[in-house]
């Protein structure tokens, strides 16, 4: 298989399913009882329609300095390429329509700086049409406050990495740092690459700070977090000592080291990025859980190491592939899954939901899709007032015939816990 047909092969399953490698085979739904919620409210700020409209928000939103939610659509738009939107009053403004040399379908989200500018990778376009990446390797935009959108770097696919997936994180210091899921050592997955960690200055210099190998270090890394100190965390979901995945820490010199691999028992495997750093350098993250006869985990690793379960997902109704986290003052954790829930007749047979993990372990469904109001949620932000806003890829319009396949075209929601 050519790397360029591997690749599609990848992001088409990612697309369709919201993740890389994730299992559809439905199990007959275990019906438990499950903790209920009080005194939250759900609504539905926004639902896309398609075409001009954007469709296909899988990266969340962000909540901007003044008030107005920003986010990228995938698909959609007046190319059918992607956008950049804000959502204000109910009332979405498409703030740009990619095509070709500026990027094509933005999948990593939005980074706002403390001027109010947008910054963001789309995983296509930035090169020619026909290129090494086929339709480009993607690129590195900014979105001044003025709306003017730049490409600050296109990829080429190769050493520089190609295909950036995940959210970009900044310094202090205004310099930028990401993760690409392929480029790199083209050695590496038929030629695919397996990723790169990477830096982007203030001046715009680009530099490569680890290559991925496919051994134990992994491959397609999916996102970053750093610590007070400038240290580097990600997470791969191959590698590691038994192939399952990988917690991976990049130091302030440029050493790697595994903090830890997941051996597909009760601890989980496969995890979904990006991690979740709390004040004290430790870890939070989610796991898939295929190889653990499970729907998936949420897990904490401390810095000696530890890794700690702290919730397992065992039967559907429960909740299937969670990720997303965000966590509130209180250390409480919040999240969403792809799958499951009490809603039907969506993309896994079930539409997916929103839960709380409080500090003593207890789990919590603050709700679950029905499709009309969403289905496959990906993503969580949270307000300085604990207000959770998020995006579902699918569900919404279940009669537009451009988003069929998810039965809707997604939508923007917001929950008050």
């Amino acid at each position: 298989m050519t790397a360029i047909k591997l690749h599609e092969s990848l992001t088409n399953v990612r697309r369709a399913a919201g993740r890389a490698f994730l299992l559809s085979t439905l199990l007959a739904l275990v019906f438990v009882a499950i903790a209920s919620a009080h005194a939250q409210t759900f609504s539905v700020l926004y639902r896309f329609e398609g075409n001009g409209g954007g469709s296909l928000p899988e990266s969340g939103v962000i909540v901007g300095s003044n008030g107005i939610l920003y986010g990228v659509t995938e698909d959609g738009g007046s190319f059918d390429y992607g956008t950049v939107f804000s959502l204000h009053s109910g009332s979405v403004e498409i703030l740009h329509n990619f095509l070709g040399g500026e990027g094509l379908f933005p999948v990593g989200g939005l980074l706002q700086d403390s001027a109010g500018n947008l910054y963001g990778t789309a995983d296509n376009g930035g090169t020619s049409e026909g290129g090494g990446c086929r339709h480009g390797c993607g690129v590195i935009f900014k979105r001044d406050t003025t709306g003017t959108q730049t490409v600050l770097y296109a990829f080429t696919g190769q050493a520089d990495g190609g295909y950036p997936e995940s959210r970009l994180i900044q310094d202090a210091a205004g310099n930028f740092y990401g993760v690409t899921f392929a480029g790199g050592d083209t050695s590496c997955e038929f030629g695919l690459g397996c990723g790169v960690i990477f830096k982007l200055d203030t001046a715009n210099h680009y530099s490569v700070l680890y290559t991925f190998t496919g051994g134990t270090d992994g491959y397609f890394p999916e996102g970053l977090v750093a610590d007070t100190a400038g240290n580097l965390y990600t997470t791969t979901y191959s590698g590691g000592t038994y192939s399952r995945g990988a917690v991976l820490k990049l130091d302030t010199a440029g050493t790697l080291s595994i903090l830890y691999s997941f051996p597909g028992t009760t601890d989980g495997n496969d995890p979904a990025g990006p991690l979740l750093i709390d004040k004290a350098g430790n870890l939070y993250g989610t796991t898939f859980g295929v190889y653990a006869n499970g729907f998936g985990e949420v897990y904490k690793l401390d810095t000696s190491g530890n890794i700690t379960v702290l919730h397992s997902f065992t039967t559907p109704v429960g909740g299937e592939y969670p990720e997303g986290l965000v966590m509130d003052q209180a250390g409480n954790l919040y999240g969403v899954t792809l799958g499951g829930g009490t809603g039907t007749g969506c993309y896994y047979g079930s539409c997916g939901l929103v839960f709380r993990l409080d500090t003593g372990g207890n789990f919590v469904a603050l709700h679950s899709f029905s499709g009309a109001d969403g289905q496959l949620p990906t993503s969580l932000t949270m307000d300085k007032a604990g207000n959770l806003y998020g995006t579902t890829m699918g569900g919404g319009q279940g009669s537009r015939q451009q988003c069929a396949y998810y039965k809707g075209c997604g939508v923007v929601f917001e929950l008050t816990p």
